[in-house]
């Protein structure tokens, strides 16, 4: 389905894109913890909140 060449193509680039973030993300770090302490747990809730309010919306749109 694809080429040698693009298969390493692909490969290299995922590489060096998940480098290129945790660098960035170990570089933020200290600027994220000082002005988003908190935030996390938030978060959290929300997109639990939001899982929950999908498969309510499946259940009742099933019926």
């Amino acid at each position: 389905m694809f080429s040698t060449g693009q298969l390493v193509f692909a490969i290299l680039f995922f590489v060096a894109f998940v480098i290129v973030i945790v660098l960035s993300y170990q570089k933020d770090k200290k600027l994220h913890q000082r002005n988003y302490k908190g935030s996390s747990k938030w978060i959290l809730i929300s997109f639990i909140s939001f899982i929950i309010i999908l498969f309510l919306i499946k259940h009742f749109l099933k019926n």
